[in-house]
């Protein structure tokens, strides 16, 4: 076990299933985003046995130090990878980024300053507050999401829980508990786990696959299933909403209150 000041002030967790022509860049572009910002970081990359050689890449960054990379058996869920890579971080507060390069880097110190300047529990990547939003997405993509997020407002105040970009302080898992492996991870952390302090920070999203949306007919029931479920464990245990900010990205000291 490194000594805390041998620690990453962030471990950033990169899912991955055939993201080979991206994988290098995202890596370069979170490096560089984090050392001009003197935010020490590390990655975990988490690959789901992708067939276009995804994983070789990843071990090739991994031998110049500050990545490690999890082999997987094949195609097993965004959200269990997710987990996978928070129980392998030594870091005090651990973070979520796709790897297809929709979710800019340049915003992880952003999020970071945000985390400790408020004293948060988590901060949300958010395309629904402020200037944030979406490019490139057909209108379809966009009312499934938007109907999402209204559909988990009742559980949670963030306004982009859908948000798969993220950051949260390890020891707010210590008793978090899903049996969700669905790709909604952020909206089973936002309820389950012990998170009293929230902030939006505004980003916008853009579409490196033109419109195509991930959200298929198959993934619309298992995330009405997760959702039913969240709602049933949240009546039973009396969930508290945690306190909610939004954030303005180019001024994170500008702050309002939901």
């Amino acid at each position: 076990m490194p000594t805390d000041q041998l620690r990453p002030d962030v471990t950033m967790i990169v899912p991955t299933y055939n993201e080979r022509e991206h994988l290098g860049d995202l890596l370069e572009r979170i490096f560089s985003a984090c050392d001009r910002d003197g935010l020490t970081v590390n990655v975990i990359v988490v690959d789901d046995n992708s067939l276009d050689g995804t994983g070789s890449v990843a071990d090739d960054w991994a031998r110049g130090g500050r990545v490690q990379v999890i082999h997987r058996s094949g195609k097993l869920g965004l959200g269990s990878a997710v987990l996978e890579g928070f129980a392998l971080a030594d870091s005090s507060v651990v973070g979520v980024i796709d790897a297809d390069l929709s979710h800019p880097p340049d915003l992880i110190p952003v999020l970071h300053r945000t985390l400790e300047r408020h004293n948060l529990d988590m901060v949300v990547a958010s395309r629904y507050i402020g200037d944030g939003g979406t490019a490139d997405w057909s209108t379809r993509r966009v009312v499934l999401s938007k109907l999402g997020c209204w559909l988990s407002r009742p559980l949670t105040p963030v306004r982009d829980a859908m948000s798969g970009f993220f950051l949260v302080r390890r020891d707010r898992m210590a008793s978090f508990r899903t049996v969700s492996t669905g790709f909604k991870i952020g909206l089973e952390i936002l309820v389950r786990a012990s998170v009293r302090r929230v902030a939006e920070v505004d980003y916008v999203f853009v579409d490196r696959e033109a419109g195509r949306s991930k959200m298929s007919l198959a993934e619309c029931l298992r995330f009405l299933k997760q959702l039913m479920r969240l709602y049933r464990w949240s009546r039973a245990t009396s969930a508290v909403r945690p306190s909610h900010l939004f954030v303005s990205a180019p001024q994170p000291q500008s702050v309002q209150r939901a």
